[in-house]
């Protein structure tokens, strides 16, 4: 099981290439916290369509957090989604989790998940042959997408694909 937490979905769709979740990962869960806030609180925005259409074909899923305990206990330092998404992964033990945020990023290691977020999928996608550039993409997500990206990360990034110097 690979469960996604919003920014990756909002940011790779919104570059184009939310197709590669699928591509890579075949089938994404999300939590209901998650289809809210990308797909009833985004609406509007034309990525919308391409996450609602994933999901009618199924390869985008949309299930909910059983364990309550924890869930409340995340959401004292995470936002609904995020609590979600880690909550979820615990739950199925799943093999990824997809997170962008920082602090998300250190609780789901405290829980010895699995992580990445959009530009290891970016990376990834890279390393595979899907992409021609990852410097077009990492730039086409900081500039179409919104996506901050520190530039330390950004030349590692480039670096671990070699098109950065070393």
């Amino acid at each position: 099981m690979v469960i996604c937490d919003s920014s990756t979905l909002i940011h790779l769709s919104a570059i184009g290439r939310l197709h590669l979740l699928r591509d890579l990962y075949h089938r994404l869960t999300v939590p209901p916290a998650v289809w809210r806030e990308v797909v009833e609180q985004g609406s509007g925005r034309p990525e919308i369509v391409e996450i609602e259409a994933a999901r009618r074909e199924g390869w985008i899923d949309v299930q909910p957090a059983a364990n309550a305990p924890l869930l409340l206990s995340l959401k004292h330092d995470l936002d609904d989604g995020e609590a979600e998404v880690i909550t979820l992964a615990v739950e199925h033990q799943a093999q990824l989790v997809l997170l962008d945020e920082s602090e998300a990023r250190r609780i789901a290691a405290t829980f010895e998940l699995r992580k990445t977020g959009a530009v290891g999928v970016l990376i990834r996608a890279k390393l595979e042959g899907r992409i021609d550039r990852l410097s077009t993409e990492l730039d086409r997500l900081r500039r179409e997408g919104g996506f901050w990206i520190d530039d330390r990360l950004y030349l590692q990034a480039l670096q671990a694909v070699g098109e950065g110097e070393p």
